[in-house]
């Protein structure tokens, strides 16, 4: 059953009892709310997700406010991963933002059972395209604009990689936009869903794009890698493609890995088996619709060289 089968009176009493369990792919989280805002973005990004089977959770996590005078005066919000807050608070209009980037410290701080790679994976044609990129280069909008255009989506911000057989995990949750990529996305996609605009973050002005139905009822089925592509927005730019060597991409997107020196050789052997499936090139692009025509060619050559 979905999330979406709950009456909303019944969706907020779990959140405020209990906790609500919910699977993301591989993991189930059970999370605990009294922050109607909180609950109402939830409701809207992630009624799509199948429900879990409490009291097991991967991850038990709370949004409440923090137990001194914040809690009237200027209040904020604390973000509790078992009972533990492993961030400062911040204000309470970006607890939802806050609980988006604290599930993801959850899985990149304790999901060592796969090698984990800070890159967007999407994929189409049977061929999986890992994304790795640094803040500013485009890479959200550009996965948000490909998973409008057919491409599943399997994470905006965490690449998973099966250390047995080199298979991408997915981990399909609502994509993170910021600044103007959300009005561009809210104008080229006008049919998406997105939660209401957050300001004034670390981060600027912040917003969640709902993942695609479709990408949400797939995430048990595993991707097999056929591209690693280096994306950088530049304005004005002609579109350039230009393949990378794989002994060179092989080791920047190790530079990108959260886990691959903990794990010495078996993050060796999992990236080495990726890296040897896949066509590795850096992309520039500044136009949408090129990107979507050069990344819908590239996933019927993927393989091949």
């Amino acid at each position: 059953m979905n999330i979406s089968a709950l009456p909303p009176a019944e969706l907020r009493r779990r959140l405020r009892s209990d906790g609500l369990y919910f699977r993301t792919g591989a993991f189930t989280t059970c999370l605990r709310t009294r922050l109607e805002p909180v609950a109402s973005s939830f409701s809207l990004l992630y009624n799509d997700y199948p429900l879990g089977d409490g009291p097991y959770a991967d991850f038990h996590v709370e949004l409440a406010p923090p137990r001194n005078w914040r809690r009237w005066i200027r209040p904020q919000i604390a973000f509790l991963s078992d009972g533990n807050a492993p961030f400062k608070p911040l204000p309470r209009d970006q607890a939802f933002p806050m609980f988006e980037w604290g599930l993801n410290w959850c899985v990149s701080s304790q999901a060592h059972h796969y090698l984990m790679i800070h890159a967007a994976v999407i994929e189409k044609n049977g061929a999986a395209a890992i994304l790795p990129a640094p803040p500013g280069s485009g890479k959200s909008t550009l996965c948000a604009v490909l998973i409008q255009h057919g491409w599943r989506l399997l994470s905006d911000e965490l690449t998973l990689i099966r250390r047995s057989d080199s298979r991408l995990i997915p981990l399909p949750r609502p994509v993170s936009l910021k600044n103007a990529s959300i009005e561009v996305m809210k104008r080229y996609a006008p049919n998406a869903v997105f939660s209401p605009s957050v300001h004034d973050t670390i981060k600027g002005t912040v917003a969640q794009m709902k993942a695609p139905a479709t990408s949400v009822a797939r995430a048990d089925e595993p991707a097999h890698p056929g591209l690693i592509v280096f994306p950088r927005y530049e304005a004005g730019a002609p579109l350039a493609l230009t393949p990378v060597p794989r002994t060179r991409a092989f080791m920047r997107v190790a530079d990108n890995a959260f886990n691959y020196a903990q794990l010495g050789s078996a993050g060796f052997d999992a990236l080495a088996g990726v890296v040897r499936h896949s066509d590795c090139y850096d992309f520039r692009y500044s136009v949408i619709d090129e990107a979507i025509q050069a990344f819908d060619r590239l996933s019927m050559q993927a393989g091949r060289s």
